[in-house]
């Protein structure tokens, strides 16, 4: 094993028990619920979820199935935490042949949940791991957070031999529903849903035989010092004095120059001479150029952080149909799970059989801050795992309006409903 090399030897997406599945009827009965949304709030509401691109089988938490996601307690944001940590930890564990006591750090983010003890502490007691482990509680970094704890372990690696690190990366829901009528701060109930990824990273010699990935390098951006970039997705409460997270319009051009400065970075360590050669040229003849990322990598792991976003980063990239697909059909059948989004897509091209010995995968994650974190692993051999699609790869690439037209056929006569004051919300 090289010296600094940074492998990862497994990592196990978690996968809800079944009665966790947000079906059309719940997730209408769910909106429904909440007394301060109109007709008009209904209606945008519903044109969201038609082209969401989500489909009917993804999954909350048990607070929000059995009607309580307007009034969580703090029980309920553990009992979230602890059902992602232990499933997905002792299936990692029982995978890879690790024992917990072996983990000599430990890294968990999750952006809006941090109760005391720590989350790290936590999963230290429950597996009894060693007094002189390092852990790392990272809050508040977003979506992209899951690459910002690999950057931290990857930094120790390069300092300290014999490492095995062990990374949480998910999003608490539970304290997050927003029950006021602000569009901007809607938008996170009809994306966010449960889910996160366990990842053993190692740079142990012993282990080398174990690795799947290699991390290559690993590039992060933070454009926090602009207001507009700063203020684009934001914890606040509204006029009312509902708290929630706002996603503003300007979104899609913050993440644009994001992805643009952050890939400016990247491209001289991972595409040919003579691609940058070509896109040199190019913009001294003052035409407007883009480099074919294509020509250094071989897969494409989007955040699945919305359709728009999805197409937007997939059009500027040059991606065709085969290189969106795993993006596409992860937000269809587990939603946007916040920063372990990207870990459900390399599951996807693991479980299609796409990934050979060799191949470099190019993973861009984004979050708020503005953040945009990108990384490049190579693969270490053929890889065929199907875990967490198993019970579904097949059935994928699926149409993905089939769910939004669930939504469509049962409550699409909401748009056509003009009069607020004849509005009966429907009993679901």
């Amino acid at each position: 094993m090289e010296a600094h090399a940074c492998y990862i030897i497994g990592y196990e997406c978690y996968k809800p028990s079944d009665d966790r599945k947000l079906h059309t009827d719940l997730a209408a009965n769910m909106i429904m619920r909440n007394e301060n949304l109109s007709l008009k709030e209904f209606q945008f509401l519903l044109r969201i979820m038609v082209n969401s691109g989500i489909g009917d089988e993804t999954y909350v938490p048990k607070s929000f199935i059995m009607g309580r996601e307007q009034s969580p307690t703090l029980s309920d944001g553990i009992s979230e935490m602890e059902d992602f940590f232990y499933h997905t930890v002792d299936n990692l564990f029982s995978k890879t042949r690790i024992s917990p006591s072996d983990i000599d750090v430990l890294v968990v983010n999750v952006s809006t949940f941090s109760p005391t003890p720590s989350l790290t502490t936590r999963i230290v007691n429950r597996y009894k791991m060693k007094e002189d482990i390092k852990t790392f509680n990272l809050s508040g970094m977003g979506c992209s957070a899951s690459l910002i704890s690999t950057n931290l372990v990857e930094n120790i690696m390069k300092s300290t031999k014999n490492v095995l690190a062990l990374i949480l990366t998910t999003e608490s829901i539970v304290p997050n529903w927003y029950t006021g009528n602000d569009k901007s701060m809607m938008l996170p109930n009809l994306l966010f849903r449960s889910g996160g990824c366990a990842i053993l990273l190692t740079n142990r010699p012993n282990l080398k035989h174990k690795a799947t990935f290699r991390v290559k390098y690993l590039v992060r951006t933070h454009l926090g010092a602009n207001d507009d970039e700063y203020q684009c997705i934001i914890q606040k409460e509204d006029d009312d004095e509902y708290q929630g997270v706002s996603l503003s319009r300007t979104l899609p051009k913050v993440a644009s120059r994001a992805i643009s400065v952050n890939l400016r970075e990247l491209a001289p360590k991972i595409l040919p001479i003579r691609e940058l050669l070509r896109y040199l040229l190019v913009t001294c003849l003052q035409r407007k150029a883009t480099m074919n990322f294509k020509t250094g990598i071989n897969h494409f792991v989007l955040h699945t952080g919305g359709k728009a976003v999805i197409e937007g980063v997939g059009k500027g990239l040059g991606l065709n149909e085969y290189d969106l697909e795993p993006s596409r059909s992860t937000l269809h059948r587990f939603g946007n799970t916040s920063a372990g989004s990207i870990w459900y897509v390399l599951a996807y091209m693991e479980a299609k059989k796409r990934l050979k010995q060799g191949d470099a995968i190019l993973m861009i994650s984004l979050g708020a801050g503005f953040k945009c974190n990108s990384c490049v692993l190579e693969v270490v051999r053929d890889l065929s795992d199907e875990n967490v699609w198993k019970d579904c790869i097949t059935s994928y690439p699926t149409e993905t309006e089939t769910a939004d037209n669930l939504f469509k056929e049962k409550y699409g006569w909401m748009l056509n409903h003009a009069d607020p004051s004849t509005f009966i919300k429907p009993v679901c």
